[in-house]
């Protein structure tokens, strides 16, 4: 028992000391990434079209929802405990605090994570990455990074997409319960906004995005040799992304409110 229990936690050890290296030899490559012209950028921008471009419907759905909703509660149970300024300031922190970078990242994980992982899971079992490294052509180089930077741009900017029809949508609403002026409304807004706010914003997108892009390679490249384990791999690339991302969300939070 002791026995399997330790070779468990020495396996534990290793691919976590595995996906360390990974994930620095991402950030080596990266740096050099610019500074090379090379095939990649192809890849690069076919990854913001499909992670950013693509996305773009339904996060601004989800923004005006969002919104709509909070303006729609708010201005419900507020005025009863004479809060009603407070509309304010829930809208920017849930908005571009909070659900702005976390839903996107959501978004993202369960369109482009799955399909980075299950897309370099095909290439490693039909033996495509043997033949990158057989012409002298770094995988992570031309595979990884072309994709870590591509979802890590797309992220930053969907979520601000998010946060602009987020408080687009809480104005419409806003009009049909309580018409008020536009200048009114952003002047309410514009009066609330705290930089640290913007700032916890892009800094959970930023984040989320390294971790998607990295737990979707790392899982990709981790499939061997039979295409059963392509599927597995794009479950564990999601699976294991919302749960990185959820204890970021609370880290980064605990950090801007301690």
């Amino acid at each position: 028992m002791l026995e399997t229990i330790g070779r468990a936690v020495r396996t534990r050890i290793q691919s976590l000391l595995y996906a360390l290296g990974f994930f620095f030899n991402v950030l080596k490559e990266t740096t050099r990434f610019f500074r090379r012209k090379q095939v990649a950028f192809k890849v690069l921008i076919l990854q913001i079209l499909f992670t950013g471009y693509e996305a773009l419907t339904i996060n601004a759905i989800m923004a005006v929802s969002i919104g709509a909703a909070l303006i729609v509660i708010g201005s419900s149970l507020l005025p009863q405990f004479g809060q009603s300024q407070l509309m304010y300031s829930i809208l920017i922190i849930v908005i571009t605090s909070e659900l702005g970078p976390l839903l996107t990242a959501f978004v993202i994980t369960a369109r482009s994570g799955t399909a980075i992982a299950t897309q370099l899971g095909s290439m490693v079992v039909n033996h495509e990455i043997e033949a990158y490294i057989a012409v002298g052509l770094n995988p992570i180089s031309y595979l990884v990074v072309p994709r870590f930077i591509g979802v890590v741009v797309s992220m930053l900017v969907l979520t601000v997409y998010f946060n602009l029809f987020g408080l687009l949508g809480s104005f419409i609403v806003v009009q049909v319960i309580r018409p008020m002026a536009l200048s009114e409304y952003l002047g309410g807004l514009l009066a609330t906004l705290k930089v640290s706010d913007l700032i916890s914003g892009l800094t959970k997108a930023f984040i989320f995005g390294v971790i998607v892009s990295v737990v979707s390679t790392y899982q990709g490249f981790s499939v061997n040799r039979s295409s059963t384990e392509i599927p597995v791999a794009g479950i564990r690339a999601v699976g294991q992304s919302f749960m990185l991302i959820i204890i970021a969300d609370v880290i980064v939070t605990l950090i801007q409110y301690a």
